[in-house]
């Protein structure tokens, strides 16, 4: 039965992605970001708003998430690879309920070089849905939202990239 599942999931797995707001969304496009501080590294808490002139692409998500761990890849390689060293750019990826003990083994295994960061009590989480992961918020250099989507899919995922290299692109590649 399990198996069956699994593989069901595995096939719908591409159609995944949903709307930009339903039930489960807390924010909309157009909204200021909601405030909140979180641990940017161990021992040091920043605000969101400490971030505000740049462009921020917030990604939530959780190790044992089959869509994150085929979202997480091409974000380092299509978005972070790309844009990492450009300072009108900061990404942060939130794990959902899970502390530094598991971050950083994951991301040491995965090989990623992105900030991924804790969010053990969903408390950034919870600023901008009840449910669902993957989630990817990208706010503007004013802090409004200006895109969101909920799951993974290609299509949709090629357009979050497309809109972060326009963004960027017209906003100077200052470094």
């Amino acid at each position: 039965m399990k198996r069956t599942h699994l593989l069901l999931f595995l096939v719908l797995l591409p159609f995944v992605t949903l709307a930009q707001q339903d039930s489960t969304t807390l924010t909309k496009i157009g909204d200021q970001v909601p405030e909140f501080s979180f641990e940017a590294e161990k021992g040091k808490t920043v605000q969101i708003k400490d971030y505000k002139g740049k462009l921020i692409l917030i990604n939530l998500f959780a190790t044992w998430c089959p869509p994150c761990n085929i979202e997480l890849p091409l974000v380092q390689k299509q978005i972070w690879e790309k844009h990492q060293g450009n300072s009108k750019f900061a990404f942060f990826v939130f794990g959902r309920e899970e502390g530094w003990d598991k971050l950083d083994p994951y991301k040491a295994k995965k090989g990623f070089t992105f900030p991924i960061l804790p969010d053990l009590k969903r408390e950034v989480f919870s600023k901008f849905a009840t449910q669902s992961i993957p989630r990817n918020i990208l706010i503007d250099e004013d802090g409004k939202i200006i895109y969101q989507s909920i799951g993974f899919g290609e299509q949709e995922f090629s357009e979050m990239v497309k809109q972060i290299d326009n963004y960027l692109s017209k906003s100077g590649k200052a470094k």
